[in-house]
């Protein structure tokens, strides 16, 4: 098997690989209600169980940088996605707090781990690729989020229960990304093996801590709008019950799209120049929200935050792994810790300004905190490697980096 082939296997089987994860965490995210019902959780320990799964994701995050050291990101990927499935499902299966309780804490620890991994690879991909192809691989679990999404809503709408609403998911997924795993592919092993023992170096956070902070920011933005869109278009611009559904689902579709077409824009203006332009228009999404005088310009303003915030989180991975190429993985498995950290402060921080002063007045915040992503913004392209400007126009040559491996099994 050539090189160029087992390349675009690997592309293909670690797109595969996010898209899963995106139906797994949709509908387990999207059914939180009826888990809360089926388990007779009440609303003061419902933050305590959500809270649980971040918090154990970024302990596994920890974990998975270490445990890199010893086997290779693809054999942790191998194993943690089927384990995520089944946690899933059982958090479908049980029928005491108990169960749930398990369930919940064994997805934490396999998400994280899948998380790293996962990012692990799509960053070494796109350094043998010689160009941005990492939004290309956040697309696919935003189109996997939307299909998780609309699956759930079928199960609620057909009052199916939790199990039996996860386990098609499980029953089709779950053996087609073990197939899919076969075509993984890994940085060389002695480079992977040399850069995990060097780690980040003297001094190596500090460098890595402005995207981490971005990361933070992105996930703050991020939640907002999965936590707060619907209850801000009701209670705040008055739309009826159902429209309030619709925002998410927009915010949802224009991360697709623009992270579909977001590679495109950093082979051709470089990461700088598409990370600022995403900041903007994320920054004027939430403006829009917090001055919209009714629902239908409340959803222009979080259409925009999906066509903004969409390309962040991709790039601060792939900047993560230009920083550090000879310890990509460590690079990457401490930025993913930020995800979950975002991702625990911007539900409470957004309902705790809304209730104590304005819902208005609390989109500013997430909106002002976004804009840390410009004072940064050069972060994202340490010279010399700007994947994307000078490989893109170089006609007929495919820049491939020979001393990447493939992952045998």
């Amino acid at each position: 098997m050539t090189a160029d082939v087992r390349l675009r296997r690997g592309r293909g089987a670690l797109g595969f690989s996010f898209f899963v994860q995106g139906v797994a965490f949709a509908l387990l995210v999207t059914r939180i209600p009826a888990i809360q019902d089926r388990y007779g959780i009440s609303d003061a320990l419902l933050p305590v169980f959500l809270a649980a799964v971040p918090i154990l994701a970024g302990v596994s995050s920890v974990v998975t940088e270490h445990l890199v050291k010893r086997v290779a990101p693809s054999t942790v990927l191998r194993w943690a996605q089927p384990l995520v499935l089944l946690a899933l499902l059982g958090v479908g299966a049980g029928s005491e707090m108990w169960h749930v309780a398990l369930a919940l804490g064994a997805f934490g620890l396999f998400v994280g781990a899948l998380d790293a991994s996962m990012n692990m690879l799509g960053v070494s991909l796109q350094g043998a690729y010689g160009r941005s192809i990492m939004l290309g691989f956040h697309a696919s679990y935003s189109l996997g989020g939307i299909l998780g999404a609309s699956a759930a809503w079928a199960g609620a709408h057909w009052h199916l229960s939790l199990f039996s609403s996860y386990l098609p998911a499980v029953v089709v997924l779950l053996p087609l990304a073990l197939i899919a795993s076969r075509f993984y592919v890994d940085q060389d092993a002695k480079t992977a093996v040399a850069g995990a023992a060097k780690g980040l170096g003297p001094g190596g956070f500090k460098l890595l801590l402005p995207l981490c902070l971005v990361m933070a920011c992105a996930y703050i933005g991020d939640s907002t709008v999965s936590n707060w869109s619907a209850k801000y278009l009701q209670d705040v611009l008055g739309s009826s019950e159902q429209l309030a559904t619709v925002p998410y689902n927009v915010y949802m579709v224009t991360t697709l799209l623009g992270r579909a077409v977001g590679d495109l824009g950093v082979r051709r203006f470089g990461a700088v120049a598409v990370v600022r332009m995403g900041t903007v228009v994320a920054a004027g999404g939430f403006a829009v929200v917090a001055v919209a005088p009714g629902a239908w310009v409340g959803m222009l303003g979080f259409t925009l935050l999906g066509f903004g915030l969409c390309v962040i989180v991709p790039q601060t991975f792939a900047a993560a792994g230009r920083l550090f190429p000879d310890s990509s993985d460590t690079a990457i498995a401490r930025l993913n810790i930020f995800n979950y950290v975002g991702f625990l402060i911007g539900a409470p921080l957004v309902g705790g300004i809304g209730d104590a002063w304005s819902y208005r007045g609390a989109m500013l915040v997430p909106m002002v905190l976004v804009l840390v992503t410009l004072f940064y913004a050069r972060s994202f392209a340490p010279e010399p490697a700007r994947y994307g400007v000078r490989h893109e126009r170089r006609t007929g040559d495919r820049a491939v980096d020979v001393g990447r491996g493939g992952n045998e099994v």
